[in-house]
């Protein structure tokens, strides 16, 4: 059951576009809770779609009752950038406005619609509406990505990520220069109170714990750091989410207040550049680094050399 008080940013809003941001469902789906009885509002069902909502009023969905997700098609025009594969991993190296899996508003054209084309194997793992994967990356971010190609494999991952077993390491760019150059952000993280659609640090969050350092700074145009971020939980938007709430937004970052006039970025300057496990199966050492994009590495070039610190160079 999802519970959720209506912000003001969600005043009068229809319940039913409610119900669709809240649960990533289609605006089709979000109407056949409403019309299956299962959305309340005040604790009174919902008998319209159409309604408005007022600040305040608390909704409860029970998402059990949304229908089933059809099972992703093959897509060989779907590039698959693959790093490494053998009998039981693949990782893939992936561009930035590629989406990981079908959901709401991308029902194919996806990564795993290319990955069933290359590997069909994969359907017959994980969950069947996003086989094999076992974490993700948002569209607007790129870099290295896990997927399990058995199912040994895939409950191994899922248990390894789940005990923090897999260094991920990202490289970002921040607004400002971070008073510690090195630290632990700890803060829970679930849907922004006032804003849905958001992901926010709130009390009733997940608990989520991203550490960063800065490797470099620069004071043209404005006050930048260049940081590594290794997540030690892998929470929605948690990197994005979490620099946002200590000033630092990531630059380029529309949701999170990351795009200011002085530099002209295409996406979220977040890149998913190594990642170190444990074989699932046979717990040899695995190790992929993932150079930085054309795209991001253009803005390194406009940035210029900076100010290197100690830490610069770290993986």
């Amino acid at each position: 059951m999802i519970i959720e008080e209506i912000p003001a940013a969600l005043a009068g809003e229809r319940i039913d576009r409610v119900v669709a941001l809240v649960t990533q469902a289609s605006r089709s789906d979000a109407t056949g809770l409403v019309d299956a009885g299962a959305v309340t509002v005040d604790g009174q069902v919902a008998t319209s779609g159409k309604v408005r909502l007022r600040e305040g009023q608390t909704v409860a969905i029970d998402e059990t009752k949304l229908p089933a997700p059809l099972r992703p098609e093959p897509d060989s025009s779907v590039d698959v950038p693959v790093v490494h594969a053998d009998d039981d991993v693949i990782v893939i190296d992936k561009p930035a406005g590629l989406v990981v899996h079908p959901g709401a508003g991308h029902a194919d054209g996806t990564l795993v619609n290319g990955l069933l084309a290359r590997f069909p194997e994969i359907a017959a793992v994980g969950e069947p509406h996003r086989p094999g994967i076992v974490h993700r990356l948002d569209i607007g971010t790129s870099g290295l990505l896990i997927v399990a190609r058995s199912v040994a494999a895939y409950t191994a991952l899922v248990d390894a990520l789940a005990a923090h077993r897999i260094e991920r390491t990202y490289r970002t760019l921040a607004w400002g220069i971070p008073d510690n150059p090195a630290g632990l952000i700890d803060a829970p993280i679930g849907r922004d109170h006032r804003d849905p659609t958001r992901m926010a640090v709130v009390v009733d969050g997940r608990p989520s714990r991203t550490e960063y350092r800065v490797v470099r700074s620069y004071d043209r145009p404005a006050e930048l750091s260049a940081l590594r971020c290794h997540l030690q939980t892998g929470r929605t938007h948690q990197i994005r989410v979490h620099l946002a709430a200590i000033g630092h937004p990531v630059v380029g970052d529309g949701t999170y207040g990351g795009v200011r006039d002085l530099l002209d970025v295409p996406r979220p300057y977040l890149h998913a550049a190594a990642i170190a496990l444990r074989h699932p199966v046979n717990h040899s050492a695995l190790h992929f680094e993932s150079p930085l994009p054309a795209d991001l590495a253009a803005v390194d070039a406009l940035l210029g050399e900076g100010a290197p610190s100690d830490l610069d160079g770290l993986r």
